[in-house]
């Protein structure tokens, strides 16, 4: 699944390692995982990223920074809310274009009344004013960043990367393996600061082979969505070619999985697919997907769990039902071969009809 999300009443610090080695994040009090986003109806790849923290030497950046931000006051502690953070946090996201919760609390907690993460804070102070606050979690062996907030008008001291590179530090001094920044989306410049933190010993997870790769190996072949995107388009051009009509669509509701209350559901979440015959009721009928861990295409026939509004609908996007797999056709390596079965199918059925 390339979208999917746990609600766990308990979790041991060496099952959130396990979590996060395989790519999943906090979501209030849940923890979940997805491989592509969209921004401003965009599809994007999710490539998360981790930095390794043994053996690895101090970051010039982290020098930098303190020397510039000496005069501010640090302190490393459990986790808590209170009036004063909330406030910064307020500020901050009105000043921000990307900041998903509404609230702190909303953030860290969701709806829940209890905490089943081991969660620290840093804050910074300059006197008695707080101008700066970093939550992260912490296991047995690796910890993840959540968020870092802080005062706008500090914009200057580069507080936002100031904040992560305290956290990457302690957990240095906690002699940590791993620290896991979230992710980073290609083509879309809002994270490309956490490539630039512990660059010389960051990874990414290869979604092809989920496996974790050094940075400097990662380059377009290994964006997951441009490489359906590609696939798809091979395997469009030569039905066109074919006399075989079809569209391709982003997928609206790709992550749905990780709706809290859509848990367990196992919904469709391709986020990219080609059509090619007509859509009966409450069926699409079939579809190619390209599955990039198999390295092959897909013909598969899903069925609705739910009718859109029809203003939902986007251009280029399908939003008309939420899917569910109900029937995997076939697999095949190429798009000469998915293209060669689906001629074979509508000259089958013209036949029919004449």
């Amino acid at each position: 699944m390339f979208a999917e999300v746990h609600k766990p009443e308990k979790l041991s610090g060496e099952e959130l390692d396990h979590y996060l080695s395989e790519g999943w994040f906090r979501n209030g009090q849940r923890i979940f995982t997805t491989n592509f986003l969209n921004f401003n109806n965009q599809l994007y790849s999710a490539i998360w990223l981790r930095i390794q923290l043994k053996n690895s030497n101090e970051d010039s950046a982290f020098k930098k920074l303190s020397k510039l931000n000496n005069r501010f006051t640090i302190t490393i502690q459990p986790a808590s809310i209170t009036s004063e953070k909330e406030a910064l946090f307020q500020e901050y996201r009105s000043g921000m274009s990307f900041v998903a919760s509404q609230t702190l609390h909303t953030l860290l907690f969701g709806d829940s009344a209890f905490d089943i993460f081991n969660t620290y804070e840093v804050l910074l102070h300059d006197q008695n004013v707080l101008i700066g606050a970093g939550y992260f979690d912490i296991g047995n062996n690796s910890a993840a960043g959540i968020i870092s907030f802080y005062d706008l008008a500090y914009k200057k001291h580069s507080l936002g990367k100031y904040l992560i590179l305290l956290k990457v530090n302690y957990c240095k001094e906690l002699e940590l393996d791993f620290f896991y920044p979230g992710y980073f989306a290609p083509n879309y410049a809002a994270f490309d600061y956490k490539l630039s933190i512990g660059k010389k010993n960051l990874s990414f997870l290869q979604l092809s082979s989920q496996s974790w790769l050094p940075i400097d190996l990662f380059d377009s072949a290994n964006d997951p969505y441009q490489l359906m995107i590609g696939k798809l388009k091979e395997a469009q051009k030569l039905l066109m070619l074919s006399g075989v009509s079809c569209k391709l669509y982003n997928y609206t509701f790709f992550e749905a999985n990780i709706i809290p209350n859509l848990i367990g559901l196992n919904l469709f979440d391709f986020p990219v697919f080609v059509t090619c015959f007509d859509e009966v009721e409450d069926v699409v009928n079939p579809m190619i997907v390209y599955d990039i861990p198999n390295q092959c295409f897909h013909l598969v026939v899903c069925k609705s769990v739910w009718k859109a509004d029809q203003s939902l609908e986007e251009e280029g996007f399908y939003s008309t039902h939420l899917l569910k797999m109900k029937k995997h056709i076939c697999s095949v390596e190429n798009a000469e071969e998915i293209v060669k079965i689906i001629s074979n199918v509508t000259t089958a059925n013209s036949n029919l009809n004449t």
